[in-house]
């Protein structure tokens, strides 16, 4: 019993020891849970705050703007670039804030600037609750830098003494953007186009390559870690793609000069040049009309007096400046007239339904269906053969060589050559022209449709298909760019030419290009000569619908070297301003002449003797020609009327 009453004593002292240990732990975990719940209680305050600092920090997280890529000719040329300006930023909140800001900072704006403080003083009224103002837009780096400069220079101590104004000019910052200029202004307008204030291409190459030409903007912002240290992230921007054109500025540069030339003396609806390289569908120049200045698209005092543009209607305002982006090379479509006829001899050579040697009689005309079709030769050129029937334009060898054809043959070829589709050229709104069905191509249709009438084409899908027939018969997919790199110049992409298909044969290729070196040698395109070159081509003369008001569209379409292509030119003059010569192909054929005079020394094709025919030998002599015949065009009579039809559907040239 002693025992026991023993232990019992040491087990008390045992459980007291281990209530106070129990005690403490407790104590210490209510200081623990305490001590948790304050640094809850303080995150939790410095997040609002965290949060309410960044939200009154508005300038820290700003948008570092990318640069959009540059547009480049072919041999580096700058078309267009991406200039660096400054916006100046006003925090008006920041600024009247305290007092002893205001004063200072209307100082250094008045100082730098020249504003008037009345004005500034009423502005920090208005906007005194606003963080951002954009006050100066577009400034030169040399205009941020002389305010950078003013507000530096107040720190450094003058007579020993420091400004009282340093430290106290605040709320101005400057954000950085950049500004799309084009140097040449009007150069090559209508293949370029133009970049919107928000960066959006329109038209042209702008709008075409405008995902690569646009990059993404960088971001700087501040950030809190998780020891509520602030910090600063800066995520650079990434500048868009150069875009390496297939343009020559200097072809441009002669071909818009010799365009605008022609409208000033003469005038025209629209008048197009076209030129491309004969081998590989690369367009080297490209001319609609006048050019319009690309760093001020809208506007159009160029063309329209101020007294004229008052009275406009937005509307009329509209149109006029939707005509002058039009790029008529590919944008609009036309009757082609005569510079169609080689490509129905090209059919019929192909099939075996005609040769080179064999004859055709030109009486005059022909009387197809309930039509009397005739030549613009009303008295006849006699017998011709395939390449005199290019070489004088000849209808009514032409409606022969297509009825030999048939609609079928005539048709299959017609798309085959890729009218009527688009030619896939990387320029925006092309338009595809319209070839007729080949369930309606009837007589009448075929008989016109031989020397190019009752179908529409455009300058790039006939200038194409022109190339094949000169390059030995491959049809390239005509292109506008050459390369695409990245901002530090690293090629991305090299566009090579592509092959569509094959047209005619090389046999075919060489019959026709020395029939076209006849045309301008001795046929209806001898104003196109350029002394002692060997040029070779085709005149057309289409009269436009509605037939019965006697207006015309007139081209010429060439290669050169005549033997050996290497360029192609297709110049169009559609409605010509002077009524005498609207219907003349040599409008168009001598414009051509012109610019071959000044552009092949500059493309170092140098002059060259005289062709030795391969494939066929003919002589002038062997023509039948009457006097008057040359401008005359081709006109159709009503047998059942006996009544002459004033030029339903006529071609001469």
């Amino acid at each position: 019993m002693g025992q026991t009453g023993k232990r019992t004593r040491e087990q008390k002292k045992l459980t007291g020891k281990m209530q106070a240990c129990l005690w403490l732990v407790f104590c210490l975990f209510l200081v623990g849970i305490l001590i948790i719940m304050i640094r809850v209680l303080i995150v939790g305050n410095n997040a609002s705050y965290t949060k309410k600092a960044l939200q009154q920090k508005t300038n820290s997280d700003r948008v570092i703007a990318y640069q959009r890529g540059d547009i480049l000719d072919r041999n580096g040329t700058v078309l267009a670039k991406s200039e660096r300006v400054y916006h100046m930023i006003l925090d008006a909140r920041m600024i009247v804030s305290k007092e002893k800001y205001i004063e200072p900072t209307i100082r250094a704006l008045v100082s730098v600037y020249g504003y008037e403080e009345g004005q500034l003083r009423q502005l920090l009224e208005e906007r005194k609750d606003s963080a951002y103002y954009r006050m100066k837009k577009n400034m030169t780096y040399e205009e941020k830098l002389a305010f950078e400069t003013y507000v530096k220079n107040l720190s450094k101590p003058e007579n020993g003494k420091v400004n009282d104004d340093a430290g106290n000019v605040v709320g101005i910052t400057f954000e950085e953007e950049f500004l799309r200029v084009y140097p040449f202004e009007t150069l090559a307008s209508h293949v370029i186009g133009f970049a919107k204030a928000d960066g959006e291409g329109t038209y042209g190459i702008e709008q075409q390559y405008n995902e690569e030409l646009t990059g993404t903007n960088g971001r700087v912002f501040d950030f809190y870690d998780s020891n509520l240290n602030v910090r600063e992230e800066n995520r650079p921007a990434i500048d868009g793609n150069t875009i390496v054109s297939t343009i020559d500025v200097n072809l441009q540069r002669i071909v818009q000069r010799h365009v605008e030339d022609f409208l000033d003396e003469i005038g025209a609806d629209n008048v197009g040049v076209l030129m491309m390289d004969v081998n590989n569908g690369e367009v080297l120049a490209m001319q609609s009309n006048y050019g319009y200045d690309l760093n001020n698209p809208r506007d159009l005092s160029a063309r329209f007096s101020k007294e004229t543009l008052e009275t406009m209607s937005s509307d009329e305002l509209l149109t006029q400046l939707y005509k002058q982006w039009r790029n008529f090379c590919i944008n609009d479509s036309y009757e082609p007239g005569s510079t169609f006829k080689p490509f129905t001899v090209a059919s019929a050579l192909e099939e075996d339904l005609i040769n080179k040697t064999e004859t055709f009689l030109c009486n005059g005309g022909e009387q197809v269906a309930n039509f009397y079709i005739s030549c613009h030769n009303k008295w006849g050129h006699g017998y011709v053969n395939a390449a005199q029937s290019i070489m004088q334009s000849c209808n009514d060898a032409l409606m022969e060589i297509a009825e030999r054809e048939g609609r079928t043959v005539f048709s299959e070829y017609q798309r085959h050559f890729l009218f009527g589709q688009l030619t896939g050229i990387d320029l925006p709104g092309e338009v595809p022209g319209m070839i007729q069905p080949e369930e309606r191509i009837n007589e009448t249709e075929l008989a016109t449709a031989s020397f190019g009438m009752g179908f529409t084409t455009t300058m790039i899908q006939l200038g194409s298909a022109f190339c094949s027939m000169v390059n030995g018969g491959t049809y390239y997919e005509p292109h506008i760019v050459k390369e695409i790199r990245n901002s530090e110049g690293v090629v991305l992409k090299t566009v090579e030419p592509r092959v569509v298909c094959n047209t005619v044969s090389a046999d075919t290729s060489e019959f026709l290009k020395d029939a076209f070196y006849l045309t301008v040698q001795e046929g209806t395109a001898k104003a196109a000569q350029v002394e002692g070159y060997l040029i070779g081509g085709k005149t057309g003369t289409a009269q436009k619908l509605p037939r019965s008001e006697g207006k015309y569209l007139v081209s010429f379409i060439g290669c050169v070297p005549a033997d050996k292509p290497q360029v192609m030119i297709y110049v169009v003059v559609d409605e010509a301003a002077d009524e005498e010569l609207q219907s003349q192909a040599s409008i168009a054929s001598g414009l051509a002449g012109k610019i071959l005079e000044e552009v092949l020394p500059y493309l170092k094709i140098y002059p060259d003797g005289e062709i030795n025919y391969p494939s066929f030998q003919i002589k002038s002599e062997d023509v039948k020609m009457q006097e008057g015949e040359i401008g005359d065009t081709g006109v159709v009579y009503d047998p059942s009327q006996n009544e002459k039809v004033n030029n339903v559907l006529p071609d001469g040239m």
